[in-house]
């Protein structure tokens, strides 16, 4: 199966501390505590779409500089077919702090890519034959929503932690998504009512919340339902960064191959349960035989009900 990517891809250095907050010190010594990978959520969808046996085709802006050659070196070693425009005055990098409990913090430096966009004439013919075109809520993509559109190609995009579904930077990207995720970290009342919410403002057939530990919620619009389920308990945590694209790329894989909704997301979950038992964003990735090993004793717990039920 063939799937367009296009977003961030960044150079992300991994530091484990003792616990949140930190208290100060002039020096700390986490031996192999320290790690630097290429990630971005375009990297982490596209590598673990790519781990789970599709052929993708990534889509990003970088600078010309050492990350850069960092990033393309990478690409390369997964055999993922990449279409880089070095338009940026530097790539971009974050770090993540992480605790023992999987608790972490982020810090993203985007350098100048907000103030980019996408050669959109470049894009067309890349969309040809792609089961969906990933498009991250990232403003260099904004052009693609309509040119995906057009050709066709069903958009799945995640827009991370709302907090409004009337969101003004993503209601772009809301509009456009056949398939929409996102995060509960910021959501202002429970994430059935809020998914609901949703539901009735924008037109996606699908819409995930994930709920971290708590596990996640789903939207089908062709069962007029809302799911709730709980998380799979596999494997332990090590650090839980990356653990929503883990699910993201996940459900893209089992739906997109002919799943229901309800069995992708199962399957999602225990995925990005093995995922965060591994440090950094785009590492812990398994294969679908892995993951249907466990499907038969997950733990997953689901309830449903409808849109407009009591919640």
């Amino acid at each position: 199966m063939k799937i367009f990517i296009s977003g961030l891809v960044n150079v992300e250095t991994n530091v484990r501390v003792g616990k949140f907050p930190i208290e100060y010190a002039p020096v700390h010594y986490p031996f192999f505590g320290i790690e630097s990978n290429v990630s971005g959520v375009a990297f982490n969808v596209a590598k673990a779409l790519k781990t789970l046996g599709n052929d993708v085709l990534l889509n990003t802006v970088t600078g010309n500089d050492e990350a850069a050659e960092r990033i393309s070196a990478a690409l390369k070693s997964l055999d993922i077919a990449a279409n880089i425009e070095t338009a940026l005055n530097a790539t971009p990098l974050s770090v993540v702090l992480y605790d023992d409990t999987g608790k972490r913090q982020i810090y993203c430096d985007l350098k100048d890519i907000q103030e980019r966009t996408a050669d959109v004439s470049a894009i067309a013919p890349l969309l040809e034959g792609c089961a969906a075109a990933v498009l991250c809520n990232i403003n260099f993509n904004r052009p693609l929503l309509r040119i995906a559109k057009d050709a066709g190609v069903p958009i799945a995009t995640d827009v991370h932690a709302l907090s409004d579904p009337d969101d003004a930077y993503n209601r772009d990207f809301m509009e456009a998504a056949d398939i929409l995720f996102l995060s509960d970290e910021r959501l202002p009342e429970p994430p059935e009512r809020f998914i609901s919410r949703l539901s009735e403002k924008y037109a996606a057939k699908i819409i995930v919340t994930g709920c971290g530990k708590a596990g996640a919620c789903l939207y089908c619009r062709d069962d007029n339902l809302i799911y709730r389920m709980t998380a799979a308990r596999v494997g332990t945590v090590v650090n839980t960064v990356g653990a929503g694209d883990a699910l993201f790329s996940a459900f893209l894989n089992f739906y997109l191959t002919g799943r229901s909704a309800l069995d992708a997301l199962i399957r999602a979950q225990i995925f990005a349960a093995l995922k965060i038992g591994h440090s950094g964003a785009a590492n812990g990735f398994s294969d679908e035989a892995a993951v249907e090993a466990l499907v038969s004793d997950h733990g997953i717990d689901i309830s449903e009900f409808p849109p407009d039920g009591v919640f």
